[in-house]
Order: C-alpha cells, then structure tokens, then sequence
C-alpha cells in the first residue's frame, strides 16, 4: 500500500491528455469543454469521496483500498476487452465481403446460380396406361414435356432477384412505416446497400447504390452518422445526408397542391404550390442541431430530440438490414 498523504486527492493537472483517444476526434472547442465539465465532476466527487473515507475506521478503510485496486483491475479488462473487441469486429468485417460481394452479383444478375433441374423422365418410362403422356393433333403425336420445353425458350427470363432490398426493407416494421407507396417504385431501383464504420472518428455509414432511374440523378446517396462517447451508449453528435438531385417534377419529399383562383383574380391559371409529405427519402435530410441551441424552448428542443433518435433508429435498422439479409430474404 502507498503511504501518500494526498492518495484520496484528485490531480486535475494532466485530464486533458489522459482522455481516451476516441475525443481526439472532437474539435478543440468540444474537447475544452468536455474537459472543464469532467473537472467539476471529479472535483465534486473528490470533496464526497473525502468526507466519507474521514468516517471509516482504519481497518475498514484498509479494505476500501484493496476494493479500489480491484476497480483498478477490472478497468484495465474493460479497456483491453473494448480493443480486443474493436479488432474482431474488424477481422470479421474483412470475412464478411466476399459475402456481400457474392450477394449482390445474384441480386443483380451479375452472375447466374447453378439450377437444380428436375430428373428427366426415363425414355423408357411408361405410364399407368403403358406409354408416354400425349396428345393427339391432326394425327401428330407430341411430347408434353418438348411442348413445354418450346414454350420456355420463348419467354424472357428475370435477371438476378428483382425487388430485393425493397422486399428487405419493407419486411422490417420500423422502415415499412418509413416507406410511402410513391416510395416503392424508386426503391425498386435499389442494388446495394453497405456499411461501415468511420476510420477517423467515432460513427459509420450507410451507402445506397442505385440504377439508374426517373426520380433522381444520384447513383449513391449516402447517410453519415458522427457519434460521442458516454459511459453507456454513444451519443449522435450529427447526422449528414446527400442532397437527392431530383428529375422535374419528380421530388418523392415534397406533393404539388394545385388550387384555383379566388374570384375576381387577373388570372385564371391554377395557384401552384408544393408542400412537404412523408417518404423514406426524408432519411437524406436528417434534423440538424442549430448552432445556437439557446433559442430552442423546451418543447422545441424535445421535438428535435425525438426526430434525431427516430433518425437514428432508421439509420440503425437499415445497417442491420444489410448484414441480415445476406441469405434470408423472407
């Protein structure tokens, strides 16, 4: 045991750079301001974390500090199990590509599965009658089996799995709420959807690959989520979408109102105006923290807090969408 005199006491000095590494990624600003309210924290911690060891006995403050030291112990597990764990999270990341990779060429008909054909009848086969199932026309006598292989060579066949990340999404409750009937015909459109976490920062990122198509003119849009860590869950620091360039007339966010003129009017032209309307689409366009969030009254600041964890819970369910339906579609 240390026979310091100031064992109990807290050193304030040095918190800034004993921070973990994750706040490397906060501004000068955010990190200033993380450290000052961890100091008041401490501080206060410090005068209660005096007042009741002053009350204990010797022996019972003996036992204190073996207590403390297995804390200690237990928190330099913790550390090592949240490294070990980040390192096999992005081991297994690794393995899991070529899975996707391999999901997204069947979905899109990239490439073409081997088909389980059915055995072919025996020529020698004979049914209950004693010959082959056939028709008669106009005296000539036809296989069913080559009347049916004739028909399939002309029909057209489907490419990939059509519809498959529509089916995926629309099979989960919280994104079927997200996605309007207007919706469905875009996301037909939809090939690919991935994950991944942020390298320079707490946070991931959701990418969704789309054919071209009559809505909009983007290939990708993606979805970035900045996390900040707490003792329990990461909290969502911001979300950044890309703005969809839309076709004329085809905004999937927005409805066109069309009303006609008061009476009286010089005009006799519709009034034309657009409002916004409920679409998965939304998804790209996330609520935003003002700057200034001393403006906000408490209800306000509580809408916005709703909207931002409804974001985030969309933005959860999708990336667990893409791992999920690897192989289980339905």
């Amino acid at each position: 045991m240390s026979n310091n005199p100031n064992k109990d006491e807290f050193d304030m000095s040095d918190l800034g750079a004993s921070l973990p590494a994750a706040t490397a990624a906060l501004s000068a600003e955010d990190r200033a301001g993380l450290v000052n309210a961890l100091k008041d924290k401490l501080q206060n911690l410090a005068g209660q974390h005096t007042d009741i060891l002053e009350t204990l006995t010797p022996q019972v403050r003996k036992r204190v500090d073996v207590l403390r030291e297995l804390q200690s112990q237990h928190d330099e597990l913790e550390a090592k199990f949240f490294e070990e764990r980040a390192a096999l999270e992005a081991k297994y990341q690794k393995l899991y590509e070529p899975l996707y990779t391999k999901r997204y060429e069947i979905v899109n008909g990239v490439v073409e599965v081997e088909c389980v054909n059915e055995a072919p009848m025996d020529e020698d086969k004979e049914t209950e009658n004693g010959k082959l199932s056939t028709i008669s026309v106009s005296s000539m006598q036809i296989d069913l089996n080559i009347c049916f292989k004739i028909s399939c060579q002309h029909l057209v066949p489907e490419k990939g799995v059509p519809n498959f990340w529509l089916t995926a999404m629309k099979t989960n409750e919280i994104l079927a709420e997200e996605i309007s009937e207007r919706d469905e015909e875009a996301l037909k459109y939809l090939k690919d959807i991935k994950w991944c976490k942020l390298d320079d920062r707490k946070g991931f990122k959701l990418e969704f690959f789309f054919d071209t198509n009559p809505f909009f003119k983007n290939t990708v849009l993606v979805k970035t989520y900045h996390m900040i860590d707490d003792d329990d869950d990461p909290i969502l620091e911001k979300a950044i979408g890309t703005k969809i360039e839309w076709h004329p007339n085809k905004c999937l966010t927005q409805k066109i109102l069309k009303r006609k003129p008061k009476k009286g009017s010089k005009t006799a032209k519709p009034i034309i105006k657009t409002e916004s309307c409920e679409s998965f689409f939304n998804f790209f366009n996330p609520p935003q923290v003002p700057e200034d969030d001393d403006d906000l009254d408490e209800d306000a600041a509580e809408d916005l807090q709703n909207l931002m964890e409804q974001d985030y819970d969309v933005g959860s369910v999708s990336a667990c969408t893409f791992s999920l339906y690897l192989l289980d579609l339905l």
